[in-house]
């Protein structure tokens, strides 16, 4: 059956539409993970335990310490995804260079007339303006977005240039959270397939099998995640760019690894595992501002 254009953009618009209301919830959904863990590890099963004295104390304030401060990070780094434009078009912006060919053809002011069909610059038809470099239009957002690598309806937003280390970070602090309460909990978690009598009300019980069933699937699948995005940085490219490049064996932004790393986290050490930049970094490093990108020059004439 054939379907006009214009339903199809209706659907998709309506598709659009549906995950913006489905972001909102995420958020309500990630609050209630958090808050489950936090009652059945610090006040069913680790806080109670404080009292017991001996080896019992001692691990529970080693496990709630742990959980506090890895808790703090993981908050901050969400937070700090969702609250970050990912990177919007300056107002006039105009290309230095011509993108397709490098520094040894500049672009000269005739061609920054916007025109659809000059190959030499990227354009986009939806926005109605020139793009960056590694710049993608977000159909959820409806605006383009520098160096965009997806949408995520976890964080109601796009993850792309000036809050993709704020995602990788939460990534990474839900994974050790995640870990940390999955393995302690395990001893819980099988006390129940015991004939041991277990202490606690239904209710307590039910919140500690629960937040360890949780926190296990959210542990694995947030590990692959997390991998799959420490290959990309190691590239310097990002989900879509890997996509559309597929079968390319070489790519003109992959500098190394230490540069590649360094071009999404900076290069202070004491800011890498905090969602922050350093002015240092900020001011000398225009990749993190997300309109230019050094790139090898053997490979200038490489699209992208």
């Amino acid at each position: 059956m054939h379907r006009s254009g214009a339903t199809m953009a209706w659907n998709v618009f309506k598709f659009c539409t549906a995950l913006r209301g489905l972001g909102s919830i995420m958020i309500l959904l990630v609050l209630g993970v958090v808050g489950v863990s936090y009652y059945s590890v610090v006040l069913t099963n680790f806080g109670p335990a404080l009292y017991d004295g001996g080896l019992d104390s001692l691990t529970a304030v080693v496990v709630l310490i742990l959980f506090h401060c890895l808790l703090v990070m993981l908050l901050w780094s969400y937070f700090s995804v969702v609250l970050t434009d990912p990177g919007s078009i300056p107002a006039n912006w105009r290309p230095a260079l011509d993108e397709e060919r490098g520094e040894a053809d500049p672009l000269n002011g005739s061609e920054f007339n916007v025109n659809p069909s000059n190959q030499r610059i990227r354009y986009c038809r939806k926005c109605n303006q020139l793009k960056p470099p590694r710049c993608h239009h977000c159909s959820v957002c409806g605006r383009c977005v520098l160096k965009m690598d997806h949408h995520c309806v976890w964080v109601v937003n796009c993850v792309g240039a000036l809050n993709y280390k704020y995602f990788l970070l939460f990534l990474f602090y839900t994974f050790l959270e995640t870990s940390l309460v999955t393995l302690a909990l395990l001893p819980h978690f099988i006390a129940f397939f015991s004939d041991v009598e277990i202490p606690g009300t239904p209710g307590t019980l039910a919140t500690t099998f629960l937040s360890f069933v949780l926190n296990l699937a959210f542990a694995l699948s947030v590990l692959g995640f997390l991998i799959m995005h420490i290959s990309l940085v190691a590239a310097n490219t990002t989900t879509i760019e890997a996509y559309e490049k597929k079968t390319t064996p070489k790519w003109r932004y992959d500098l190394g690894r230490k540069k590649n790393f360094e071009q999404v986290f900076g290069t202070d050490k004491r800011y890498w595992f905090i969602p922050a930049y350093s002015d240092e970094d900020l001011r000398r490093m225009p990749a993190l501002q997300g309109l230019e990108y050094p790139s090898k020059p053997d490979f200038d004439s490489q699209e992208f």
